[in-house]
């Protein structure tokens, strides 16, 4: 069953490029945007991964915080950051339990061939747990910036 808008956000309990385990719960209190992309190192990604990068010190300054999650494992996600210096913190999720709970694993197409794989999405948490904003077909250019412009949007409205 797909996500809505004001759905409790399904947790996340998944090692990053550390191996450090992050959970939603950790951050109670804080907005969380958690963007789904297929694989570490390839040109979607990085324009991706480096564009919410640049704009973290201005998601922390609106009480949010970053996670990427890919199927990739830990290891490579060190690769990944360290040749593209990401400041970003990315989750693996190997087992696809995540994905699979935000609706971010399916069926895609290339070249005529039907494949599962990541669907790069986006969702925004809310302080209290729940989907603020869903972003089902993420195209990478750009991206950071339209995420970054709808959680000042939406702290606002929470403020008035």
């Amino acid at each position: 069953m797909a996500l809505k808008i004001g759905d409790k956000a399904p947790d996340i309990l998944l090692p990053d490029q550390k191996g450090v385990f992050a959970s939603l719960k950790d951050f109670r209190g804080k907005w969380i945007v958690v963007y789904f992309y297929p694989r570490d190192l390839t040109p979607g990604c990085t324009v991706e991964a480096k564009d919410f990068s640049k704009k973290k010190d201005q998601f922390e300054l609106d009480n949010a915080i970053i996670f990427g999650i890919s199927p990739d494992p830990p290891g490579t996600h060190c690769q990944f950051i360290e040749k593209e210096k990401l400041t970003i913190r990315l989750l693996s999720d190997s087992d696809k339990a995540v994905l699979k709970a935000y609706n971010a694993w399916g069926e895609k197409s290339m070249y005529g061939k039907l494949f599962f794989g990541v669907l790069r999405s986006t969702f925004l948490v809310d302080p209290m747990g729940k989907i603020a904003w869903i972003w089902p077909k993420v195209k990478p250019e750009g991206h950071a910036q339209e995420v970054k412009k709808k959680l000042e949007e939406l702290q606002k409205i929470k403020h008035d």
